[in-house]
């Protein structure tokens, strides 16, 4: 993916088994986060962040959605564990997740495997990609985000 190429569509359920669509959107701005798992100590940290900044961002009539693997009951069990307010999206065969470029080969401690990168895609009205977000530092990604959407 590439900033400036219009957003894959997607259709994924949330925590409570909802069907959501990109193309349903239609906010000024839509924020797509991929994050590799529910629960985890990045995850948590980037997650409540975005909670955090939730009210900012309605105020720039943006809708943040966070994807990951898992399935709607892993992602209901993550909202509900850290009051999360965020809509999180079960992407559990990684089909958008390769489709935005956000999965691949990763290697921790000289091991090698697939899985989800920590990138964020910024998302116009009109679902062209306007800033890309590559293996972000989970800490203070939201503000990060934020102060993009605000200079604007």
């Amino acid at each position: 993916m590439k900033e400036g190429m219009k957003a894959p569509d997607f259709e994924l359920k949330d925590k409570d088994d909802n069907i959501v669509r990109i193309s349903d959107i239609k906010n000024n701005y839509l924020i797509v986060y991929f994050y590799p798992k529910d629960d985890t100590p990045g995850c948590t940290i980037e997650a409540n962040d975005f909670t955090y900044y939730l009210d900012e961002f309605k105020k720039l009539n943006t809708e943040i959605i966070g994807i990951s693997g898992g399935n709607s009951k892993s992602k209901k069990k993550f909202c509900k564990k850290h009051s999360l307010k965020v809509l999180l999206l079960s992407d559990s065969d990684f089909k958008i997740c390769k489709s935005y470029g956000a999965y691949g080969e990763k290697s921790f401690m000289g091991r090698k495997y697939n899985g989800i990168f920590r990138n964020t895609y910024i998302i116009d009205k009109n679902k062209k990609i306007i800033k890309i977000y590559e293996n972000v530092s989970a800490r203070n990604h939201a503000k990060e985000v934020l102060d993009f959407l605000k200079s604007l």
